[in-house]
């Protein structure tokens, strides 16, 4: 579990078989080596890796075409140059972003990066798969960045999100343009709600209703 609080940048290249070596660019990556050990799991633009060898600057870790087939880590068209990088949330860690589970549900691009007074507005597709999880203020993970949905647009399977500075130079938002692919992942609390709401997922009883939400203060 990570919190999408980016901690590092790095670099991803392909070693032999399932295998990658990812390599710290930043300074800041002392705050995941301090500690790194073997079987940890690190955020790789969002994708959940397990450590399995470490050396003086990073890492080698295993991606299996399953991850590669469903993210932009296994295509060199979706690739970035540079990829976000967190440590696994420990216990007693703060969070302060959201809960991110590091499984990505989709993959979208980017449409467009505004520079405002105050932050970049940056507007992505989201597939359909991850599309009926998007609501205005909810949280959104973008390449395992925690990000607060601004505005929806159900018809174009749009939205946009406002990055403050300091996220957008430290991550390789900055890096990205129009076109750009990026992981998704929805936040998990959306996609246990639909559980519980959809009788075609609960035996055709639907206990917890959406009138029911909204009669206690949930809706």
């Amino acid at each position: 579990m990570f919190t999408g609080l980016i901690q590092a940048l790095g670099t991803m290249k392909p070693i032999g078989g399932d295998s990658w070596q990812i390599t710290f660019v930043s300074q800041s990556s002392v705050v995941i080596m301090q500690d790194l050990a073997y079987g940890d799991s690190v955020a790789v633009d969002g994708v959940c890796l397990t450590v399995e060898k470490i050396f003086h600057n990073g890492f080698i870790a295993t991606a299996s075409p399953e991850t590669l087939s469903r993210t932009t880590l296994g295509d060199e068209q979706t690739q970035q140059k540079y990829v976000n990088l967190e440590a696994s949330l420990r216990v007693g860690g703060k969070v302060g972003g959201h809960f991110v589970m590091g499984h990505v549900d989709g993959i979208g691009q980017l449409v467009e990066a505004k520079q405002t007074a105050s932050s970049w507005e940056m507007t992505f597709t989201a597939p359909e798969a991850i599309a009926r999880y998007i609501v205005p203020k909810g949280s959104i993970a973008v390449n395992g960045i925690s990000l607060t949905v601004a505005v929806y647009d159900p018809e174009l399977y749009q939205f946009t999100v406002a990055v403050i500075p300091l996220t957008y130079e430290e991550t390789n938002l900055h890096y990205l343009l129009p076109g750009s692919w990026v992981n998704l992942e929805g936040d998990i609390l959306g996609k246990y709600v639909e559980k519980f709401v959809s009788p075609s997922k609960n035996h055709g009883k639907n206990h917890i209703t959406p009138e029911f939400l909204a009669e206690h203060g949930y809706l």
